[in-house]
């Protein structure tokens, strides 16, 4: 885990976590001064609590048996008093207590699971996307299936201009589908991994962020990069000194690696091998990739060796691209509106 990244993010995390406490901290006490009977029964409650404790530690066992169960008698009572003054305040135990945004780790970025202490899912993304800093994932919120819009697509069937006997719109709705039936499976090992082809402007990236977004909401993390800084930080992280490492095993370990632009990167004999590696890894591993290109499958033959172009024909299922530029479209739409 990148050091500076971490730090920044675990700070992040102890003011929020802060924050939300002392926020509830002065809506309880707001409540406090409109109900002091509440105040009263708390600080009952606290007292007991502390008291009892104090005797079962310094008691024989009999006595710590008999503390315990004046304990637990008391405080049952204590609280159902507390329930009572709370309901005919109108009042939840809801509201006295801090709003935070993730429930499984209650702010702190750390869950218990089977005895042992992790970082939550939550906590890792936020430190993937600090390291990453890529400006595709800030657009989830704009860019995901519930605006993904199919009216930009034509319901023309043109086979002479886009070799396929379906409209854009037939075709879109049906890797729409494909895209949601992935999200659905990520971790089937039956599931296979996509492959975006077709021309700049036909929401290949639109579609990419989409499905960034459904994984991210089931809790899972995703590495998304463009194919040039990709393959530049690759190099870095494996072959630069002082370079923190675990970067790099991040790539092997995300549950969802998302290049986008493949074919814009200068490639070297390096990069070919590392490229490579990362793809057959995480098929050998059961790790899903998302891969997206302007090129034509013939463009991807005479660019990318045999080992590469074999795992994308053989393990991804390709998703072709048709239409006309839905930018350009975009754009006429908003330049309308403005005359």
């Amino acid at each position: 885990m990148d050091n500076e990244a971490y730090l920044k993010v675990k700070k992040e995390y102890d003011n929020k976590r802060e924050n939300k406490i002392a926020k509830a901290e002065e809506i309880k006490k707001q409540i406090y001064i409109e109900h002091p009977k509440l105040r009263e029964l708390e600080t009952q409650r606290n007292l007991l609590a502390i008291k009892i404790t104090k005797e079962m530690l310094y008691s024989d066992e009999l006595n710590k048996q008999i503390a315990q169960d004046n304990m637990q008698l008391n405080l049952e009572n204590i609280d159902k008093k507390i329930e009572r003054e709370l309901k005919e305040a109108h009042i939840t135990k809801f509201d006295l207590e801090p709003k935070f945004d993730c429930q499984d780790c209650k702010d702190t970025g750390l869950i218990v699971n089977n005895g042992n202490t992790e970082y939550c899912s939550c906590f890792l993304q936020k430190v993937i996307n600090e390291t990453y800093k890529q400006t595709n994932i800030a657009k989830l919120d704009e860019e995901n299936f519930e605006t993904f819009d199919l009216g930009f697509y034509s319901n023309n069937v043109n086979f002479e201009k886009y070799g396929i006997g379906t409209s854009p719109r037939q075709n879109i709705e049906k890797i729409k589908n494909i895209a949601l039936e992935f999200v659905d499976n990520v971790d089937n090992p039956q599931q296979k991994n996509l492959l975006f082809v077709g021309n700049t402007g036909l929401g290949k990236t639109f579609l990419a962020n989409a499905i960034a977004k459904k994984i991210l909401d089931h809790s899972k993390s995703v590495i998304y990069q463009t194919a040039p800084i990709f393959m530049d930080k690759i190099m870095e992280f494996k072959f630069s000194q002082g370079s923190d490492k675990s970067q790099y095993y991040k790539i092997f370990d995300v549950d969802l690696l998302i290049i986008d632009d493949l074919g814009t990167e200068t490639m070297t004999n390096n990069k070919y091998t590392e490229l490579f590696n990362i793809i057959n890894t995480r098929l050998l591993n059961n790790k899903k990739i998302l891969i997206s290109t302007n090129l034509t499958l013939n463009e991807l033959y005479e660019r990318y060796d045999e080992r590469v172009i074999s795992r994308l024909i053989g393990e991804f299922r390709i998703c072709k691209f048709i239409g006309d530029d839905i930018r350009l479209k975009k754009k006429r739409i908003s330049s309308d509106k403005n005359i």
